[in-house]
């Protein structure tokens, strides 16, 4: 048994080859979990839970069988099937998931960040967004998306309206990101080491970089670790953490026919 940890899938209707990579992950990889973590852009977009987009309410679906031990591969369920906890955390595409998202698929929104116990350790999960302390421009924004207040007002306007805002938003942040130097948009060393020495942890996964990897460092003069998912494109990553063990997998996803 083991727990298992994923981020950056950004699931779309334009990307059907990850959403069934995710299927299939649920149904073999992730089938005996103890517990499955989601740290943030699971969607592309998540422009609220009244959206009514078909792929988005069939991963609904597979997620909350999946939690009930439903979700075996072949859909094949016998007693031995066990719940499976899941938890998933905001990302910067997806942090409009709300209350009723998560009650439908039967999950835990979980906060960012949070620390978890796991056999005598101690792991400190984030999305990773707040990270980059050096992009001034991103972390004023993602202040402001955070706010109620601006949160209410998106989400006052029609489904279509936001649909249109999302793309422009896309857009505009593909344009502004090409220009940035790559250590502006990685997270910043200082800021890493800030909290894990806050959090007391020698152990830190996050995503959002889309720069898979194991780093070691030093916090409070202890060997330390910080592990980075991958973002789900040709492979798919995820981290598996059980009594004796952490790796960092990978899979390959086929790609799209037609």
């Amino acid at each position: 048994m083991s727990l298992f940890f994923i981020s950056d899938l950004h699931l779309h209707p334009s990307r059907p080859e990850i959403t069934q990579a995710f299927y299939d992950f649920l149904s073999s990889i992730a089938r005996e979990a103890e517990a499955l973590y989601i740290l943030g852009d699971f969607f592309e977009a998540w422009l609220g839970d009244d959206d009514d987009t078909p792929m988005y309410r069939e991963v609904i679906q597979r997620l909350k069988d999946y939690s009930l031990g439903s979700g075996k591969k072949n859909k094949e369920q016998t007693e031995n099937d066990q719940p499976i906890p899941v938890y998933i955390m905001h990302g910067n595409r997806d942090f409009l998931l709300g209350n009723t998202f998560a009650n439908q698929a039967n999950i835990t929104l979980l906060n960012d960040p949070s620390v978890i116990e796991y056999h005598e350790c101690s792991y400190l999960l984030m999305h990773g967004d707040s990270l980059c302390t050096k992009d001034a421009d991103y972390m004023a924004f993602r202040a402001m998306t955070r706010t109620v207040e601006w949160q209410q007002k998106v989400l006052s306007s029609s489904l279509q309206e936001r649909r249109e805002y999302a793309k422009s938003l896309r857009q505009k942040s593909q344009e502004v990101t090409s220009l940035k130097a790559a250590d502006i948009l990685d997270v910043t060393p200082e800021e890493v080491t800030k909290k894990m020495t806050e959090y007391n942890v020698t152990n830190f996964i996050h995503g959002h970089t889309h720069r898979p990897n194991i780093h070691s460092t030093t916090v409070n003069n202890k060997a330390a670790r910080r592990i980075v998912l991958g973002d789900w494109e040709h492979q798919g990553w995820y981290v598996e953490i059980n009594r004796t063990s952490l790796s960092l997998e990978s899979f390959n996803i086929p790609l799209k026919h037609g």
